[in-house]
């Protein structure tokens, strides 16, 4: 079954878009595109950008056969639950010792993967939303069975299933798993999902993670735009997001090494949208600047930027007039607190996320923005720098510490963790009548 003159893809971001052109027109509540590692990242990738959709990856892995690793006797889904072929249990070899063997196994690369993903993209949430599972194609189906069942017990509001090419028996197997299964090929002659694509190297863990980092989760309906910031002899770039009417602006200073796609300051910023606050979210260098480690690690420069940043949202018209805030991120947030000390009357509200304040010593006195501090619990000695910066601090002021997170938050829970406390926060200072 061809759609169109469709015989073939060129790659796997190629059978994406071809997804996407499929699934752009519908209506879809608040799009969450789930990608299985890590072939099937690449085509989400694609396929969430056509959609303006957030990707996540689902993890499950393919039990494979004693003397066939091709050959699929099922699957095992990220919460262990396995899901075993008709046949599985007739093939050679094949005893419950070896299919308990072959599940630890595979849940144990799934815990690896785990490890290596989250720290990039948070688990996104799946209940009430229109949720795609996709792959760069379907061979025995066990994979995607597994990830289809996973999603499904977690009440997605909507479940697609969207592979680039599958063989016809299989699809017949998925429509019962699913609301609807959206194919762009189904070949009666397949053989591997290979055959069909003209290139289909290897992907490799890196290649997810990069993709990960840059997909970019949105709001449904959402007005973003990305700006572009004239300072000085300067142009920065930044990405400006709300949802009706905001009652106040936060602007996002990023860590050394990061960017304003930074996959957690954007979660904490969705969540800031959601309640009702525009997010400005800044790359303080220019991506020259940015390859220069004494300008990254050069505070007072990028205060200065974030100061002058501050001045062009006060005149923009979706934001002029309203309060304004601080989230900075390891070094950012030093910046973020010197900016604070440098122009009082521009900021109601600063939030640092496992800062370092302590390259804001000498400025910690002046701030007068009331002042967050978050610290992960195992992350020392950042953890001891921000006690020393609370008794620095002359504001408002707190220290919490979020237990058994590390510097990067990357823990199940505790980025969500941060981006409560920072909305919050936020809610509680970020008014017209602050300090």
């Amino acid at each position: 079954m061809h759609s169109g003159d469709v015989i073939s893809f060129r790659d796997r971001t190629d059978g994406g878009r071809h997804l996407g052109t499929r699934l752009k027109n519908r209506k879809l509540h608040n799009p969450l595109v789930l990608a299985i590692p890590r072939g099937g990242v690449v085509t989400g990738f694609a396929l969430a950008r056509e959609l303006n959709a957030e990707l996540d990856v689902v993890l499950s892995r393919k039990l494979r056969a004693p003397f066939n690793p091709e050959y699929a006797l099922g699957a095992v889904s990220e919460n262990g639950e396995v899901t075993l072929n008709p046949q599985a249990e007739g093939a050679s070899g094949v005893t419950h010792e070896y299919l308990e063997a072959e599940t630890r196994h595979q849940l144990a690369e799934i815990a690896r993967r785990k490890k290596l993903f989250r720290a990039v993209r948070p688990l996104a949430p799946i209940a009430g939303r229109s949720v795609i599972v996709t792959d760069d194609g379907i061979a025995t189906g066990s994979t995607m069975i597994a990830a289809l069942q996973a999603v499904r017990a977690q009440r997605p509001h909507q479940l697609i299933m969207a592979v680039p090419v599958a063989p016809p028996d299989r699809l017949k197997q998925m429509r019962h798993l699913c609301d609807e299964v959206v194919c762009v090929l189904a070949p009666e002659d397949f053989s591997a999902v290979g055959q069909f694509y003209d290139e289909f190297d290897t992907v490799e863990d890196e290649e997810v993670v990069r993709l990960l980092s840059e997909a970019i989760p949105v709001l449904p309906n959402d007005p973003s735009r990305e700006v572009v910031i004239p300072l000085g002899a300067v142009t920065l770039r930044g990405t400006l997001q709300w949802a009706g009417q905001p009652r106040g602006v936060v602007l996002f200073a990023h860590g050394s090494g990061s960017s304003r796609h930074s996959p957690r300051n954007r979660f904490v910023a969705r969540t800031l949208v959601e309640a009702g606050f525009a997010t400005l979210l800044l790359d303080l260098l220019t991506e020259t600047e940015g390859e220069d480690r004494e300008k990254v690690f050069d505070i007072a420069l990028l205060a200065d930027r974030l100061a002058g940043a501050a001045e062009w949202i006060a005149e923009q018209p979706e934001t002029a007039g309203l309060p304004v805030g601080y989230f900075g991120a390891s070094t950012g947030s030093a910046a973020a607190l010197m900016a604070a000390a440098a122009h009082p009357d521009r900021v109601s509200a600063v939030v640092s996320r496992g800062g370092r304040p302590d390259l804001a010593w000498d400025d910690l006195p002046s701030v007068r923005a009331a002042t967050l501090l978050i610290v992960g619990g195992d992350d020392e000695p950042v953890l001891s720098w921000n006690r020393d910066a609370l008794d620095q601090l002359g504001c408002r002021k707190e220290l919490i510490v979020v237990p058994g997170a590390t510097h990067l938050f990357e823990e199940p829970g505790t980025l969500e963790q941060v981006a409560e406390l920072a909305r919050d926060w936020f809610e509680r200072h970020l008014t017209a009548g602050k300090n």
